[in-house]
């Protein structure tokens, strides 16, 4: 009777072991890895003790986001339920925190900010004339980096801001540049205008609009032979390894629209981190593996998206298509064959660079606008939305099918 006793202790106990272990797998499986998002009001109180802040609110739909005037008048993140909601931007805490500018770049965070295009080639604004075009020698311009923007109008649910400088170019060009930037919460009749149909009931939402003027404010045109400018609006997101980032691209031949996709912005990206259907690039950004993709203007289309299985969260950036076609400027850096064969929208997975070192982790949707090419005193508008969902799979999924023609379980089980 003792003998048994003890094999029935001893099955006991390793049968709690078994669930233990099992439960300790679990935790290590990515795929159930509930990764805690910040709330809104966290970021918010942060953001107040380090620097000045500009809330907007629209009370009917309990959304909210903080914009700072002295980071260019970025959205640094927002929310769609409240103080307590989840906090959508990606912010750089340690940075702020220390108070210490780097010279290269300062990533503050936030969802939505304003830069200028072309990043490398003849063109460049982030790289001193002759220099090489490698990470040693690439500076941010202090005006879209670590300027303060003045604002000069605002309301609960809108701001506007205004920024003049000069900037000159790898080729020697200089520019004297004006901004105007309008940042504003959009109704929900605004929202369902845009996806083209009614939101589900009980769904949450944020939604803003940024609206972006940039004006030729000196005396000579802006020509391609000397070299032209683009607006390039790029979101910071919070990543998770729930997180896929979804990109429609108009289908046909290559030699009439070119290349699906861009991929070697930093190297050959793996395969498990890139998928190529008809219709629909899939990109996986979990903040692990540092690298870029790009569509070209001929193939982009109006929309982009990401999805967040863990969180049942969906984003959507809108772009305004330009009336006319245009050229868009080629950022890659070093020789380019064409300095305006640039891509219109990219995404960018963040991840430790060569030496170990890593920004974030974060990543981001991008958008851009045609090249400038502009006269004295004219100006270009850059004008986008990014909408966040919150709701059941069965809710968020009306919206996926209706927009993209993508069911939601084909978006999360891509990778």
């Amino acid at each position: 009777m003792k003998t048994i006793l003890n094999k029935f202790t001893t099955l006991k106990i390793n049968l709690i072991f078994a669930i233990l272990f099992s439960l300790l797998l679990m935790s290590f499986n990515p795929k159930q890895d509930k990764i805690a998002m910040n709330t809104y009001v966290k970021d918010l109180d942060f953001l107040k003790k380090h620097i000045g802040t500009v809330e907007l609110s629209d009370n009917l739909q309990n959304s909210k986001l903080i914009v700072v005037p002295a980071w260019q008048g970025r959205v640094m993140t927002s929310t769609a339920s409240g103080n307590e909601g989840a906090s959508y931007g990606w912010i750089n805490y340690k940075l702020i925190e220390s108070g210490k500018k780097d010279a290269h770049f300062n990533a503050f965070g936030g969802e939505e900010r304003l830069w200028l295009g072309p990043e490398g080639g003849p063109f460049s604004l982030y790289f001193a004339p002759g220099t090489e075009q490698k990470f040693q020698n690439w500076f941010v311009p202090p005006a879209i980096d670590t300027d303060a923007f003045n604002i000069v109008e605002k309301t609960t649910s809108s701001v506007k801001l205004k920024k003049q400088f000069t900037l000159k170019n790898y080729s020697g060009t200089e520019f004297n540049i004006g901004i105007e930037r309008v940042v504003k919460l959009i109704t929900k009749s605004e929202t369902i205008g845009t996806l083209g149909m009614a939101l589900p009931k009980g769904l949450k939402c944020v939604a803003y609009e940024s609206s972006n003027l940039l004006k030729n404010d000196g005396q000579k045109a802006w020509i391609k032979d000397s070299g032209l400018l683009s607006m390039w609006m790029l979101s910071m997101f919070s990543p998770s390894p729930g997180i896929t980032v979804f990109i429609p691209y108009k289908e046909g031949s290559d030699n009439l629209l070119g290349t699906v996709v861009s991929t070697d912005y930093f190297g050959k990206i793996p395969p498990e981190r890139i998928k190529i259907e008809p219709g629909t690039i899939y990109f996986k950004t979990d903040g692990k593996y540092r690298s870029k993709i790009g569509v070209s203007p001929k193939r982009a289309k109006e929309f982009l998206g990401s999805y967040d299985a863990i969180h049942h969260a969906l984003t959507i950036l809108w772009v305004k298509k330009p009336d006319t076609p245009g050229d868009y400027v080629n950022s890659k850096w070093g020789d380019q064959a064409d300095p305006f064969s640039g891509d219109a929208i990219n995404s960018y997975n963040d991840g430790p660079t060569e030496d170990g070192t890593q920004l974030g982790p974060f990543y981001e949707m991008e958008s851009s606008s045609p090249a400038a090419a502009l006269k004295p005193g004219d100006g270009m508008v850059h004008t986008q939305r990014i909408f966040h969902f919150e709701g059941s799979e069965e809710e968020l999924n009306l919206i996926t099918e209706k927009v993209f023609g993508l069911k939601i379980s084909k978006i999360k089980s891509v990778f």
